[in-house]
């Protein structure tokens, strides 16, 4: 597996982790990031999402599709810009930027590793 591969794969991991989570005890995972507590099903419904979009990178890292790699590389860097504006219009807490960290370092791990392997 090559280095680009292999951080898609374990960004496929974590999104896989965070979609269980989600799944099974979404209310432990929204108080990590001090958001309210809820019983509706739309918290579950994005923990699936999560844990399907995880399956895909798995996947493509396995498959050593280097065109997903790529694309998953500026769409993994604008998650923070989002992130950041939900905090500025109050809609979130600033903690929730955290997760836009994780997603902007793995960008820039996959894109560091797709350069390396040029």
């Amino acid at each position: 597996m090559s280095k680009s591969a292999f951080s898609i794969f374990i960004f496929g991991m974590y999104l896989g982790v965070l979609g269980i989570l989600l799944l099974v005890t979404p209310n432990f995972l929204l108080g990590i990031f001090r958001l309210p507590s809820t019983n509706e099903v739309w918290i579950r419904i994005v923990g699936m999402l999560l844990f399907l979009l995880g399956i895909y990178y798995l996947l493509a890292a396995r498959k050593e599709m280097t065109d997903f790699f790529q694309w998953t590389v500026y769409i993994r860097a604008s998650v923070i810009l989002f992130l950041v504006t939900f905090v500025l219009l109050g809609f979130v807490q600033p903690i929730l930027i955290l997760i836009g960290v994780v997603d902007l370092f793995g960008a820039i791990w996959t894109g560091m590793a797709l350069r390396a392997s040029k």
